[in-house]
């Protein structure tokens, strides 16, 4: 087992012994798991997390980071002339169980976004979760541009992961956030996504990219 703060908790405890209700006690207050999701692709400052997380108190966030550094998710790094946060390796392990929570939730997005808030950055952990299972041999990179942030999808023997891209791709799809999720639950088809946005390069790779939608991920309607 990894070698962990087992004294880590949260200002209020359910105080059970099991293993759910102890994650729960370190991250189940409000924002912390937010927290998380923004720092999984890589660490970022104080002000890109307040800039980032609308709607966050600044009181609220410093506690919540310092929270988390005590409990050993979170470590601060000297980077240039700041200071940023990142995830500790325990931290970071909470990527796989917020992905399976993010496949749950998928239905709940099936409204649209609406007035919601939302930073393009967010598809580099919500698209491979919603994607889990999909492999490919040769793998396939396929750039996907929103709100004017370009990140790249790949899909190998592995299964999906995505990144920010040092250059640009050869085969991009361009497209608003709700069309790239509805894409990846299967809420609308390729032929529809290329139509409600803008593509160029290798059809082939956006359709291996975004295989059809499994039924764990597609948003049900009420009823039968």
């Amino acid at each position: 087992m990894e070698k962990v703060n087992q004294k880590a908790k949260g200002p209020r405890s359910y105080g059970q012994f099991c293993a759910l209700a102890r994650s729960l006690d370190v991250v189940g207050d409000r924002w912390t798991l937010l927290i998380v999701r923004e720092l999984l692709p890589g660490s970022m400052r104080y002000t890109e997390l307040k800039t980032s997380l609308k709607g966050i108190a600044t009181n609220l966030l410093s506690e919540r980071l310092k929270t988390m550094e005590v409990n050993g998710i979170v470590e601060r790094r000297l980077e240039g002339a700041g200071v940023g946060y990142a995830l500790t390796p325990w931290g970071a392990g909470l990527r796989e169980p917020m992905e399976a929570l993010g496949r749950w939730g998928a239905p709940l997005l099936a409204t649209g976004q609406g007035d919601d808030a939302f930073q393009p950055r967010w598809l580099t952990l919500a698209l491979p979760a919603l994607l889990r299972g999909a492999t490919a041999a040769p793998p396939v990179e396929l750039g996907i541009e929103t709100d004017g942030f370009l990140m790249v999808l790949r899909v190998d023997e592995d299964g999906p992961s995505a990144f920010v891209p040092d250059r640009d791709p050869a085969s991009v799809l361009t497209a608003a956030p709700d069309v790239v999720v509805g894409l990846a639950t299967g809420a609308i088809s390729i032929e529809q996504a290329v139509a409600a946005g803008e593509f160029r390069g290798d059809s082939n790779v956006l359709r291996t990219a975004f295989v059809p939608a499994r039924a764990d991920v597609t948003p049900q309607a009420n009823g039968d």
